[in-house]
């Protein structure tokens, strides 16, 4: 059996996941993301309470939203890095 292999840093599936109409949820430290194809583009919220994002889709502490594309799959993950230098 192989070892897990994180994807990047946050460990989101590769582009082809979001294409396929997935949703995405995760964390890094304190950080809670999700990631939710919708139009052409990848919306992303950010929050840092030990909630799931049903419980806090009132309060999230950023948002942000980026083509549906190999470019913008790499800035969604950079602006996830500066979300997550944040937090620490």
């Amino acid at each position: 059996m192989t070892e897990h292999q994180p994807r990047n840093a946050f460990d989101i599936p590769k582009l082809f996941y979001f294409e396929a109409k997935n949703i995405h949820t995760g964390s890094r430290g304190k950080l809670r993301y999700r990631v939710c194809p919708e139009g052409g583009e990848l919306l992303v919220a950010v929050w840092r309470q030990d909630l799931c994002y049903e419980l806090v889709m009132d309060q999230l502490e950023g948002e942000n939203s980026f083509p549906l594309t190999e470019e913008g799959f790499d800035a969604m993950l950079a602006w996830l890095e500066e979300e997550y230098s944040r937090t620490q």
